[in-house]
């Protein structure tokens, strides 16, 4: 039996896609990349991508994209998009290490749910031949959506998989994928929309500064999808939740390093101040929770911390703007 990779995303052009291969009596196995730059859901993805593949009977790769993605965002050859998405390196590199699982696990070639036209910067001819090309995956990588607009691949050569049992779908629209969910009897995936941050203008400018400070891990990343953010004047950063879930993230993301706090006895935010511990910035932090606490129109403020209780008062609101990064 043939065996494929597919770039599984969890949308339903990944799923449909699949469902094309898994009919040609190929084995599947799904990768699925987890991106620091996508946007945190409100029922976690990768667990959605689960439960698809789950559904589909395949088995599933979760690789986590670290620092060394992170660098290739901060330089990328092939230039940015509208905001700071460098989607033709993005798709050059996760490629790159799909080939890299081929080679060690002895599948025969990687498919992914890429639609001809469907995307203007990375799904247009030249830049899937380029992407195909450039990762190494020349003649091996298939579309079986818009394969017959494409060139044949290897697999389709070798007649591991039936080109004609493939489809011809281009454009943007998404009524053949919505006809062909029916036919199916796929009914979860999730909307289109949403995804990686880096197309969003805020989220970039917020990416640019924290690059500007040197702030480039995983972990630097990953805190800013959520929370409102503070550039203190010693150039330490303030983190202050907007609801409950985001204090719960903001907790999880804190290191031993940060100094968390939030109020003592009344509702208010969680409020992280990264790696400093200094008298001033943590009274700044502390000021910052008071503001953004239920007792923001008080003269004095309880905030806690894991070693002491300060008693603020809130933060003046033109400080507040002063200091705020978005």
């Amino acid at each position: 039996m043939p065996k494929a990779l597919c770039m599984f995303s969890g949308g339903l052009d990944s799923i449909l896609a699949c469902r094309l291969i898994l009919e040609q009596k190929v084995e599947v196995t799904a990768l699925y990349f987890l991106n620091p730059f996508h946007q945190i859901p409100k029922t976690a993805g990768q667990y959605q991508v689960r439960r698809a593949t789950a559904e589909l009977g395949i088995p599933l790769k979760i690789i986590p994209l670290r620092n060394e993605y992170i660098q290739l965002i901060k330089k990328p050859k092939h230039g940015y998009g509208a905001g700071m998405n460098p989607c033709i390196d993005c798709r050059i590199f996760t490629f790159s290490l799909a080939k890299r699982f081929m080679e060690q696990t002895g599948a025969d070639f990687v498919f992914s749910g890429e639609v001809l036209g469907q995307r203007p910067l990375s799904q247009h001819l030249q830049a899937m031949k380029m992407i195909a090309k450039n990762s190494g995956l020349e003649g091996k990588l298939l579309r079986p959506l818009s394969a017959r607009l494409l060139e044949p691949t290897l697999p389709e050569i070798e007649g591991l998989i039936q080109r004609e049992r493939l489809l011809n779908l281009q454009g943007r629209s998404r009524k053949p994928q919505l006809a062909l969910a029916e036919k199916y009897c796929i009914k979860d995936y999730p909307n289109p929309a949403g995804g990686c941050l880096l197309t969003d203008k805020k989220f970039s400018s917020r990416l640019s500064e924290a690059f500007a400070h040197n702030e480039e891990t995983v972990r630097d990343v990953k805190i800013l999808r959520i929370g409102r953010h503070f550039r203190l004047p010693s150039g330490k950063k303030v983190i202050v939740g907007r609801n409950e879930r985001e204090n719960r993230v903001l907790y999880n993301l804190a290191s031993q390093a940060d100094t968390i706090l939030e109020p003592f006895d009344i509702p208010g935010p969680l409020v992280i101040l990264v790696k400093s511990g200094s008298a001033e910035d943590i009274e700044t932090a502390a000021r910052l929770c008071a503001r953004y606490s239920d007792g923001k129109d008080l003269e004095r403020v309880k905030i806690r911390s894991a070693d002491r209780t300060l008693n603020v008062s809130p933060l003046e609101q033109e400080k507040v703007r002063q200091i705020l990064v978005d």
